[in-house]
């Protein structure tokens, strides 16, 4: 009853994060970066053809640089991303460091289309997003742009649910440094060091910053030790500019990707299995380790007042590994004879692992733009290649192996290639949309971990549609839109075997919203269809090699309603709301479990359920009040109804509703000679609930019971973070 009166006081007054709206004239400001255009420069055209203007026909929030640097304590990018509309965030860590995982519409983050200044993030091969790879990227974020639903056609891996565009290349005018730390519970703490040159004779512009992020964790040792760079260097004319970005990010994070059982969240949250094989105390190195660094150079061109080329070439290198002490390991199984030991065979022995990943993703992209006061037209597309050599060794064992033995040395290779049209027409009061993209992708694959002989060789041609219409009429603006979207499947889909090699997946998307905006009061309203045909999902079956892998199944669709509003009582009051109501649905589902007893498996069948980790409401509210000036105080509150942990919709494989209250307080000091001092205090789970946003189920049968196991993933109690931002 408590949870039913929050949710609706949330509803009465309002959800959402922080307000999105900047007090700039709308002729200074990019539509489609939320960049302020320099006079005379020629502004980051790079983004533009992956990101939706604001008279596409599609769903978008923009966060701007003032709110990141408001939010910036050093969490991880899905927890800035935490109000938008629809959003479920988790951290293995519990605390928003370290491993973290965000879902839109209940779609996870292999399905949401990442891009960095418009050039891709997703892994190739899992189709995920390890943001813990660009630690404090924040830092150098001006802008973020989040479209719900399939949206416009962007570089990279197909958009499930969302896409998410970050855009780093600002220009700043003037010369500047800034000096920001912060501190907080679970020994966490950030110290980030950016400077910048301004413009050099009105066109030269060199940025650089240097992070360190240290936490705990509030899981036990569940610590991350991170750190990253970024350099950029741009030459900038009204008509031309060229800019070179090398950022990288190096993380070490002890493991905490287990979870914990039903009875460890209430009797022992912070309990981490990671590095329990070892007998005594757990194993002190049981780490994932992993150094990315990427290379973006852009070249723009405007040609005219209407026309503009941006070009793009790109390389992001990975290595790293994951160690574990593993207890009774087979010999048989890392490809050795069973060692003789005073004549007697070993057939087991204790050792520590390393699974290492060595990677290469490298390409070009390119647009053309042209704009006039009535059609937009984008012509763009990209080449990439992936190159993935994955390999185990062996640095340690009790006997029988020498150290460094590699029991596995498997390749793969990704490569894509992709064009795309986009067409606005502006009649009147509409706004006419068409876009067009054809997808090419291939894809090796030299053999498995488990599976050292199977070989993937697999080719996806894709036509992926999207179009529609834009009504707008002084305050009022509204629109209907269609998409269709074609995604292959990932590298461990495709572990199933020969006999049971995966489909591509397809959606169709058909959505439609109106919206007012007025000065006191803006409300908008989203309501959509999102059908899948295909969609791969965790059913609980084996595969050849013994491991559960994700299986078609032939039909499952998502349908909402998203509200937003922002309502504006006085200069000093703001209530700022979202509100996502979806029912998310599997037909004719089929889960499997094991039957021990008999040696086999056995399936459940359900006419109608509920897609796993896909809530039917969650609501975001923020109260935010300015006591006096440069002195703001925020109150965030946020409804997540229950989640399942599986596709049968059954109440004791599923995450509780929860809700929380976060608050911030934001005040800032004009000293002389300095820009500003910025004070930030921010208090997670004010009345400290115990939740878990994420986990995992399995089910078996043994002596004659069906047993069910789920594991949580929880987060952090009461917590507290105190930051310090000197700007010069």
């Amino acid at each position: 009853m408590k949870q039913i009166s929050s949710l609706f006081f949330l509803i009465l007054i309002g959800s959402a994060a922080f307000s999105q709206t900047e007090t700039i004239a709308k002729d200074s400001i990019d539509q489609s970066t939320g960049e302020k255009i320099k006079v005379g420069l020629m502004s980051p055209i790079e983004i533009r053809a992956v990101r939706a203007s604001k008279n596409y026909p599609f769903t978008q929030s923009l966060i701007l640089k003032r709110n990141i640097e408001k939010n910036n304590l050093g969490q991880d990018i899905p927890f800035l991303l935490n109000q938008v509309p629809g959003t479920v965030v988790n951290s293995d860590a519990g605390n928003g460091v370290g491993y973290t995982g965000l879902r839109i519409r209940g779609t996870d983050a292999s399905r949401i289309n990442f891009t960095l200044n418009g050039i891709a993030y997703n892994d190739a091969e899992s189709q995920g997003v390890f943001l813990v790879n660009l630690p404090d990227f924040l830092s150098s974020t001006n802008s973020i742009q989040v479209q719900r639903g399939v949206g416009t056609s962007s570089n990279g891996s197909g958009a499930f649910g969302a896409t998410v565009n970050l855009l780093t290349n600002e220009v700043q005018d003037k010369a500047y440094a800034t000096l920001s730390n912060s501190i907080g519970s679970y020994n966490t703490s950030k110290n980030t060091f950016k400077a910048g040159s301004g413009l050099i004779n009105g066109r030269y512009t060199f940025d650089v910053r240097l992070s360190s992020l240290k936490s705990d964790g509030y899981v036990d040792r569940a610590s991350s030790n991170l750190q990253s760079f970024y350099v950029s260097a741009a030459s900038i004319t009204a008509n031309t500019s060229l800019r070179l970005n090398v950022f990288s990010g190096k993380e070490k994070t002890y493991q905490s990707w287990y979870g914990i059982t039903e009875e460890q969240l209430i009797t022992d949250r912070k309990f981490n299995s990671a590095g329990t094989d070892k007998p005594g105390d757990p194993y002190d190195n049981e780490t994932d380790n992993y150094t990315q660094t990427h290379y973006q150079l852009f070249y723009n061109n405007k040609f005219n007042i209407k026309w503009s080329f941006n070009g793009a070439l790109f390389a992001t290198a990975g290595k790293g590994y994951y160690e574990q002490y593993k207890a009774d390991q087979k010999y048989s199984s890392y490809g050795l004879k069973n060692p003789m030991v005073n004549g007697i065979a070993i057939t087991k022995t204790d050792l520590i692992r390393q699974l290492w990943l060595d990677n290469l993703y490298y390409g070009t992209n390119f647009s053309f733009q042209m704009k006039d006061e009535n059609r937009e037209i984008i012509l763009g597309g990209g080449n990439s290649q992936y190159d993935g050599n994955h390999f185990g060794k062996i640095i340690w064992a009790q006997a029988g192996i020498f150290k460094d033995h590699r029991w596995y040395d498997l390749d793969a290779q990704k490569s894509e290639q992709h064009i795309f049209g986009k067409w606005m027409e502006k009649l009147g009061p509409f706004h006419l949309f068409g876009d067009l993209q054809l997808r090419n992708v291939n894809y090796a694959i030299e053999g498995f971990r488990n599976n050292p002989t199977l070989s993937i060789d697999k080719h996806w041609l894709f036509l992926n549609p999207k179009a529609g219409l834009r009504y707008t009429s002084g305050e009022y603006s509204s629109f209907i839109s269609y998409a269709l979207a074609n995604k292959e499947p990932n590298r461990d889909d495709f572990e199933a075997g020969t006999t049971d090699i995966p489909k591509h997946e397809t959606l169709h998307d058909v959505e439609a919203g109106i919206e007012r905006t007025g000065s006191k009061l803006k409300i908008a309203a989203t309501v959509y269809h999102m059908r899948y045909n295909n969609q791969l999902v965790l059913t609980g079956k084996i595969n050849d090699v013994g491991a559960y892998t994700r299986t078609n199944i032939p039909l499952s669709y998502r349908t909402g309603l998203e509200i937003e509003a922002t309502l504006s009582i006085s200069d000093r009051l703001h209530i700022n709301n979202n509100l996502a109501l979806s029912s998310n649905k599997v037909k004719n589902h089929r889960e499997f479990y094991d039957d021990y007893d008999a040696g086999d498996q056995k399936v459940d069948f359900f006419s109608t359920s509920n897609i796993a980790f896909s809530p039917a409401v969650v609501d975001n509210a923020t109260i935010s009040y300015t006591l006096f000036k440069d002195f703001e105080t925020r109150l965030i509150s946020k409804y997540v109804s229950r989640q399942y942990l599986d596709n049968t919709s059954r109440k004791d494989r599923s995450l509780a509703p929860y809700f929380t209250q976060d608050l911030m307080v934001n005040y800032s000091l004009h000293p002389k000679r300095m820009k500003s001092i910025e004070l930030i205090f921010q208090l997670n789970n004010i009345w400290n609930k115990w939740y878990a946003p994420n986990g995992y189920t399995y089910t078996y049968k043994y002596g004659g019971e069906v047993v069910r196991n789920n594991f949580y993933y929880p987060m952090a109690e009461r917590n507290l973070m105190i930051g310090l931002n000197l700007n010069f």
